[in-house]
């Protein structure tokens, strides 16, 4: 029997090698039905991942450069034109069962998606998963309708258009900037119960009821609702007309002014306390005060009036101290402040130079300064008020001076504005003194003088002003002499 030669060997190794890689490019998978790790996909900007897990086989047959993808529906499950929303990098997935993370595009909305496996090589597809609602959230929080009144009133035979607001005032996150957004209105039946009344971004209301409208985000809960409107027919020609306040009543003036809306109509006129404010015509007025404020509304055939008594919550607060203080070297003088306000704060100043030993309502000072404290209200209002005061050094009222002067000048310099005269005639010396003006007429006597003539004013219309004393002493030693007033 023949041996094989070394060509012969050759040739039959030759056609094992291209068996094995004719059998490798033509091999296929069977890539099994995508099964869902959840039961709706309701997204939002905070959380988008969601994951399916599916089987192929044989394992062997997928190449190196193997990628796994995931296509979308469309809403009704319709994959004549799906979106990829996840690709494995090549070669990455290579055992079976895998499990793969993604996320729905943001215009994703509807309750019919299906989602299905893609291989590249091989190529291969699965069947199409069980459908599934899918909704990106793309806006998740409470939004306001009607300005956030909370009435309406229509004409006999008409009706009253309630309308999403854009963008509202505050904090309002209006849905209507998000162009790919629905949506539905309904009815309350009762505290908890309501009925479906129309899709779109208004509605006119022509039957009395409460009404809200929703973003429509299909089976998917969601926080996208409005705030509720009482809708009612006019009775007798006259409805009511609601007025709400955009920073609320009471209202925080540290805010700036606060919005005043009523219900729609055709024409307005507002009042306050009674008096007509002119050119206030708009549905909203902006009031910066309290009071009472009123409106009339034109709703063609019939009109509606309302008020509202609309408060401030500017907090009360006062100090114990004028506005400039004396004290001596030694002493202190303790400031108190008191104060209505919501859990204030205190913050106290010298010199416009903080002193942050001090954060209570009182303060002990002991030196002399331009202080200033500031009451910071930090719980609802967030208000402030200030006080300024001045500490300066005491003059001493009783000096001791040689010689009785004839000169002063009352200007409120804090020199020389009283006639302050040696210790030994002033109180407690059983001193008399008696000033007399130039004509001879008494304007002052005392046995107790205290350096404080002129106490008052003394309305002069001259340039130097003339004036007499007489000092008597206890043993009856007296003293006289002239007193020149210099302005």
């Amino acid at each position: 029997m023949l041996k094989p030669t070394i060509v012969n060997k050759l040739f039959f190794g030759i056609y094992l090698l291209t068996f094995a890689i004719l059998y490798k490019a033509n091999a296929q998978i069977v890539i099994g039905t995508p099964n869902l790790g959840f039961s709706q996909a309701c997204a939002n900007d905070s959380f988008n991942t969601y994951s399916t897990t599916f089987i192929f086989s044989p394992e062997s047959s997928v190449n190196a450069s193997n990628q796994f993808s995931i296509e979308l529906s469309d809403a009704d499950g319709d994959f004549s034109n799906p979106t990829v929303i996840y690709t494995t990098s090549a070669g990455s997935v290579t055992t079976s069962p895998a499990t793969l993370d993604f996320s729905i595009p943001e215009d994703t909305a509807g309750e019919n998606y299906r989602i299905r496996i893609k291989s590249s090589a091989p190529v291969a597809t699965s069947s199409n998963s069980v459908p599934f609602a899918a909704y990106f959230k793309s806006q998740d929080s409470p939004f306001t309708i009607n300005r956030l009144v909370s009435t309406g009133a229509y004409c006999t035979g008409g009706s009253y258009l309630l309308t999403i607001d854009n963008p509202g005032s505050g904090s309002n996150d209006s849905p209507l900037l998000y162009p790919n957004l629905t949506f539905k209105w309904y009815k309350e039946t009762s505290p908890t119960t309501s009925v479906f009344v129309a899709d779109g971004p208004s509605l006119a209301v022509s039957s009395e009821g409460t009404y809200f409208v929703e973003t429509n985000y299909g089976s998917c809960t969601s926080d996208s609702f409005s705030n509720r409107v009482t809708i009612s027919e006019a009775v007798a020609g006259e409805a009511n007309a609601t007025i709400a306040s955009s920073l609320g009543n009471p209202f925080c003036p540290e805010q700036g002014a606060t919005t005043l809306n009523t219900i729609g109509g055709n024409s307005y006129q507002w009042y306050k306390d009674g008096v007509i404010i002119p050119d206030a015509t708009d549905q909203m007025y902006q009031a910066i005060e309290s009071g009472t404020y009123s409106v009339q509304v034109d709703l063609g055939d019939c009109s509606a009036s309302g008020s509202i008594d609309l408060e401030s919550e500017i907090f009360d607060s006062s100090i114990n101290v004028s506005e400039v203080n004396q004290i001596f070297p030694d002493e202190s003088l303790m400031i108190s402040v008191t104060t209505t306000a919501n859990s204030p704060e205190f913050i106290w100043y010298i010199d416009n130079v903080l002193i942050d030993t001090a954060t209570d309502g009182f303060f002990e000072a002991t030196e002399f300064g331009n202080y200033k404290v500031i009451i910071n209200e930090t719980v609802g209002c967030q208000a402030s008020m200030e006080y300024n005061f001045i500490i300066e050094e005491a003059q001493d009222p009783f000096p001791d001076v040689e010689n009785i002067p004839n000169v002063i000048s009352p200007n409120g310099d804090g020199i020389n504005d009283t006639w302050v005269i040696p210790l030994e005639y002033t109180t407690g010396t059983n001193t008399e003194v008696r000033i007399l003006d130039e004509r001879g007429k008494l304007v002052f006597q005392t046995i107790a003088y205290e350096n404080n003539w002129p106490e008052n004013q003394l309305g002069l219309t001259n340039i130097n002003v003339i004036y007499y004393y007489i000092i008597i002493t206890a043993d009856s030693k007296t003293k006289k002499g002239s007193i020149t007033i210099v302005k």
